[in-house]
C-alpha cells in the first residue's frame, strides 16, 4: 500500500513539474496584446484636418498598422484632395464620415486600395473604439476604399475585422462630438455643410 502510495505521490509531483514547465514556455500575451499594439503604434504621422469655420481635429495614422491605407491617405493630404470636401454623413452615437464629395454632392473620385483588416487577410488588430479613424468602403468589395474615411464617435467594435482601422484622434474629439450632434437629412447628411478647408500631413 505504501509503495502505491509513493508511486502516486510521485506521478502527481511529475504531472505538477510538466505543468509549470508549459506555463514557463507559453507567450506572455497573444499577438494583439497591448503591448504589441502599442510597438505597432509607434512612429506615427500626425494629421490635422481643418474645418472651415476654423475648427480643428488632430490625428495620428499608424504605417505599421495599416501601410497602404496610411500611405494613400497622406498622399490624398499632400496634393490637397481633401480640400473643400465635406462629412457627408453624420450618425450621432456611432461616426462621421468624409472625404468623398463636395457641398453641393458631387463626388470626387480616386484610386481604390487594397481593405487592411482580417476578413481580406490582414493582420489588424486596431479596434473600432472612440476617436479611431477608419477607411469607408462599399459592402460589396473588400477592396473598396479610395479616400473617404470615418472617424468612430461611440465604441463599435462590431466593425472590426471589416474595416481598416488606421489612426486615433489625439485632440478634437469634441469638435467630433460637436459635428455629430449637427441636424441632418433623412439620409444622414447635415443639413448644413461641414466643409473640410484642408487636411494636412506631417
Amino acid at each position: 500500500m505504501k509503495k502505491i502510495t509513493a508511486i502516486a505521490l510521485i506521478f502527481a509531483l511529475i504531472c505538477m513539474l510538466s505543468a509549470c514547465g508549459k506555463q514557463q514556455t507559453a507567450p506572455s500575451h497573444s499577438p494583439t496584446a497591448a503591448a504589441d499594439i502599442s510597438q505597432l503604434k509607434a512612429d506615427p504621422v500626425g494629421i490635422t484636418i481643418t474645418l472651415e469655420d476654423g475648427r480643428s481635429i488632430k490625428a495620428n495614422l499608424y504605417p505599421k498598422l495599416a501601410p497602404i491605407t496610411v500611405e494613400n491617405f497622406t498622399k490624398l493630404c499632400n496634393t490637397n484632395f481633401y480640400d473643400g470636401l465635406i462629412f457627408h454623413r453624420v450618425i450621432n452615437g456611432f461616426m462621421i464620415q468624409g472625404g468623398g464629395m463636395d457641398k453641393n454632392g458631387i463626388q470626387k473620385q480616386t484610386d481604390t486600395i487594397k481593405g487592411e483588416f482580417k476578413q481580406n487577410g490582414v493582420d489588424n488588430p486596431l479596434s473600432h473604439k472612440r476617436g479611431v479613424l477608419s477607411m469607408a468602403r462599399t459592402a460589396l468589395s473588400m477592396d473598396s476604399a479610395s479616400s473617404q474615411f470615418f472617424i468612430v464617435q461611440a465604441d463599435s467594435t462590431h466593425l472590426d475585422g471589416q474595416y481598416a482601422a488606421f489612426g486615433e484622434v489625439t485632440e478634437g474629439m469634441d469638435v467630433v462630438d460637436e459635428i455629430a450632434a449637427v441636424q441632418t437629412d433623412s439620409n444622414d447628411a447635415p443639413t448644413e455643410p461641414i466643409v473640410i478647408k484642408s487636411i494636412t500631413a506631417d
